[in-house]
């Protein structure tokens, strides 16, 4: 548990920051970027809130990796503009929703799979499959919504790529990232269900998110499954 406290740390610094931009946006009376700041502050604040309404233990790599990408993807990439100011920004972001949305898509499935109440047992195949496609259809249903607040508000979710102002390579190019990111996601999970030996960051997180809930997982992991 020696990574805890550094989490804490880190966490404590991304809103400090954004405590700090809000009171800054306030006295400089930019309400707009003031509303979102402390929006995003409270937005940080669900992960702790869900471990304690649900008692639910959330690894705080889980807890980090969640509040950095709502501080990059928000607070840097709306507020600050870092989405027109860096072209790689976007892409980066994506790829890291794959991962996240690929881990939650993989801890759901695995959960019904490891729950007496429900009478069925899932090959590791398909759970990896099933958290693959979760994060790409949750991906695809983001981009409906960027194109849906494009057209009816007027917004800029669509940002322009490689002089195309269609929207439509930005489109594409965040789907694929978002699909090689839940790919990534998938293979680690399956491998996680092969093996015994849990050797990388994301197999570590997911073990320790299993072993420190075993109520939600009350029967015991099969192994070598085909």
């Amino acid at each position: 548990m020696a990574f805890q406290p550094i989490h804490r740390r880190l966490s404590l610094v991304l809103q400090a920051i954004l405590l700090a931009a809000t009171v800054g946006a306030i006295w400089e009376q930019q309400w707009l970027t003031a509303f979102i700041s402390s929006g995003i502050v409270c937005i940080t604040l669900l992960p702790l809130l869900i471990e304690r309404k649900f008692e639910v233990f959330i690894p705080p790599q889980f807890q980090l990796l969640a509040i950095g990408f709502v501080f990059a993807s928000l607070f840097l990439g709306e507020v600050h503009n870092y989405y027109t100011r860096f072209w790689w920004w976007d892409i980066a972001l994506h790829t890291t929703s794959g991962f996240l949305l690929g881990i939650v898509g993989f801890l759901l499935v695995h959960l019904l799979n490891e729950t007496k109440n429900i009478g069925m047992h899932m090959t590791p195949g398909f759970v990896a499959f099933f958290a693959f496609l979760f994060a790409v259809g949750i991906g695809t249903l983001w981009e409906i919504f960027e194109f849906a607040m494009d057209t009816f508000v007027g917004t800029n979710m669509q940002k322009p790529m490689f002089n195309d102002p269609s929207g439509l390579m930005d489109t594409m190019t965040d789907l694929i990232v978002d699909a090689l990111g839940a790919l990534a996601i998938s293979l680690l999970g399956y491998r996680y269900l092969k093996r015994t030996g849990h050797d990388s960051f994301l197999e570590k997180l997911i073990d320790s998110f299993i072993k420190r809930n075993p109520r939600l997982f009350s029967r015991p992991r099969r192994k070598n499954a085909k």
